[in-house]
């Protein structure tokens, strides 16, 4: 229901409170529930300091080994609930030391551990750092990259029966939605190789870039079946970033006859053991990626960024409830104003009355947004998702007045 202040897809729907793991699960099988999921992407580093600056945020949240204030603290803070689970080791490993060759400028540049070449700001807003040179660039790096980096049977992948027993025990009682990760197909040999390279590559070599899609393949292969096997999981989750606001990088064909039949084992193996909400972390416009992801049995976008043409509602008109998503919510409002938050909270709103969809800010919540602004939006899309008043009043942001900028200063 609509009143001319709030946005409200409904209020209790079922006896009892859910948990926030029963309330996923039932939501993302278009099932009733005592209200829609709250949960949020983070936010920039930025945005949480001067938030914390100002006096907004407690001065004692956790930071993670960077110094960066933990992303869940906040969303803690906010009232959001929150995913867990554990991941197969098969990552690009064991790291080289980073190597600094040059300060000047307010710059570094230095070589990370997989030796790409990259060059950064020392302070200010840090993002993604301008990489100089990528370490695979022909057969032969490749297979040097692969032999240091990819050993299918080093020690260190493996994950002994006691290791994976414990955190069975540990996930199978959790009140949290419980996932398994699967990693990347092809964005992270994108940032091994660099996107330029990997265009020419994909017309130039595919067999190459076949090759290595094969690889990582094969990792997920070998190493997700013991935790798979042993641990109940209520989704399963991969990063890509594969495209840009116009399309995905490379062509659709490519996706089709090099990637995609590599993925489509994968996404065999974790349906065979229950798994039927999958979604893999995609920037950029995936219109062209979700009919060939939905074919090879991944059915599930996150976090479908609006400024990129995808919009929730007409891919829930194409591909009806097929398709889950997680996301949709465009973040510029929340630089605007309140009343552009209500309107796209309405915009939203008949798919979020279906199901098969958790809204939230579709990227970490950027730099520039005022704190009392965003405040305001996680009230009203609490409101929205079904929470009583009593429910947000208990939100430890809820609990504390809001300052002034100069204040906090």
């Amino acid at each position: 229901m609509k009143n001319d202040n709030h946005v409200v897809i409904g209020s209790k729907r079922i006896g009892g409170e859910l948990t926030p793991r029963e309330r996923f699960v039932r939501t993302m099988h278009y099932q009733t529930v005592d209200r829609l999921p709250h949960m949020e992407f983070g936010y920039w580093a930025s945005v949480k300091e001067r938030w914390q600056q100002e006096g907004h945020l407690p001065d004692d949240l956790p930071r993670n080994a960077d110094g960066e204030i933990h992303h869940h603290a906040v969303e803690t803070w906010f009232g959001c609930e929150h995913r867990t689970g554990v991941g197969p080791r098969i990552g690009a490993g064991p790291l080289r030391p980073v190597e600094i060759l040059e300060e000047r400028d307010g710059k570094v540049v230095y070589r990370d551990g997989l030796g790409v070449l990259c060059e950064e700001v020392k302070e200010g807003i840090r993002s993604i750092p301008h990489f100089l040179e990528f370490p695979i660039k022909d057969r032969r790096t490749w297979a040097d990259f692969r032999d240091e980096f990819l050993d299918i049977d080093a020690d260190w992948r493996e994950q002994s029966q006691e290791e994976i027993e414990e955190k069975a025990r540990a996930l199978r009682d959790s009140t949290q939605p419980v996932g398994i990760g699967f990693g990347s197909f092809i964005g992270k040999i994108r940032d091994w190789v660099g996107f330029e390279n990997l265009a020419y590559m994909s017309h130039d070599d595919p067999e190459l870039l076949e090759e290595m899609v094969a690889h990582v393949t094969a990792l997920k292969l070998r190493y997700l079946p013991p935790l798979l096997d042993a641990i109940p999981f209520d989704f399963a989750s991969g990063w890509e970033d594969i495209a840009f606001n116009s399309g995905p990088l490379l062509s659709p064909r490519v996706f089709e006859n090099v990637i995609m039949p590599h993925m489509r084992p994968v996404m065999k193996g974790l349906r065979e053991h229950g798994i039927d909400i999958i979604y893999t972390d995609c920037d950029g416009n995936v219109n062209h990626l979700i009919p060939l992801w939905l074919d090879v049995g991944l059915n599930c976008a996150f976090p479908l960024e609006v400024r990129a043409n995808n919009d929730i509602v007409a891919l829930r008109e194409q591909y009806g409830r097929e398709l889950l998503v997680i996301g949709g919510f465009d973040k510029f409002p929340l630089l605007e104003s309140k009343e552009a938050i209500l309107n796209e909270l309405r915009r939203l709103e008949p798919v979020a009355r279906e199901g098969g969809f958790i809204p939230h800010v579709d990227h970490r919540c950027p730099d520039g947004v005022d704190y009392e602004l965003y405040r305001y939006y996680i009230r009203e899309k609490c409101a929205f998702l079904g929470m009583s008043e009593d429910e947000i009043a208990q939100i430890p942001a809820f609990r504390m007045p809001v300052v002034s900028a100069e204040q906090g200063a």
